[in-house]
C-alpha cells in the first residue's frame, strides 16, 4: 500500500508560516505597548523625583520653582502624548490579535482535515492488511488441505 500523502500539505505549510508571522507581529505589538507603559512610568517617576528633590531643599528661588513648574507641565504633556500613542498601539495590537486568531483558525481547519484524512487512510490500510492476511491464511489452509 502506498504511504499517506496529504494533497493540501503545501497549503498547510503556507498557513502555518502565515500563523507564525502573525504571532510574531502580535508579540511585536505587545512589546510596543509594554515599552510605552514603561516610558510613561519613567516620565511620571522623574516628575515625582524632581518634585521631591525641590521640596527637600531648604530655600527655593523663584526661578527654580518656575523651572519645576515648566518641567511638570512638560512631563504631563509627554505623559499625554505617550498615552495617546499607547492607545493607538493597543488598538493595533487588538487588530493584530484578530488577524492572528483568523490565521490560527485557518491553519487549524487544515490540520483537522489532515487528521481526518490520516484516520481514513489508516482505516483503509488496516482493512487492506486484514484482507491480505485473510487471503494468506486461506491460501495456506487450502495448500495444507
Amino acid at each position: 500500500m502506498k504511504s499517506f500523502h496529504f494533497p493540501l500539505q503545501k497549503v498547510l505549510d503556507l498557513r502555518t508560516t502565515q500563523l507564525e508571522v502573525e504571532e510574531v507581529r502580535y508579540k511585536k505589538q505587545l512589546a510596543e505597548v509594554a515599552e510605552l507603559d514603561r516610558k510613561r512610568a519613567e516620565v511620571e517617576a522623574s516628575g515625582l523625583r524632581a518634585e521631591t528633590q525641590v521640596r527637600e531643599w531648604g530655600a527655593v528661588a523663584s526661578n527654580e520653582l518656575t523651572a519645576l513648574g515648566s518641567f511638570r507641565l512638560r512631563a504631563r504633556k509627554l505623559q499625554t502624548q505617550i498615552q495617546s500613542h499607547r492607545i493607538e498601539a493597543a488598538n493595533a495590537a487588538d487588530a493584530q490579535y484578530q488577524k492572528m486568531l483568523e490565521a490560527r483558525r485557518r491553519c487549524r481547519l487544515l490540520q483537522r482535515l489532515q487528521e481526518r484524512r490520516l484516520a481514513e487512510w489508516t482505516v483503509a490500510r488496516d482493512h487492506e492488511v486484514e484482507e491480505i492476511a485473510a487471503e494468506s491464511y486461506l491460501a495456506r489452509w487450502s495448500r495444507e488441505a
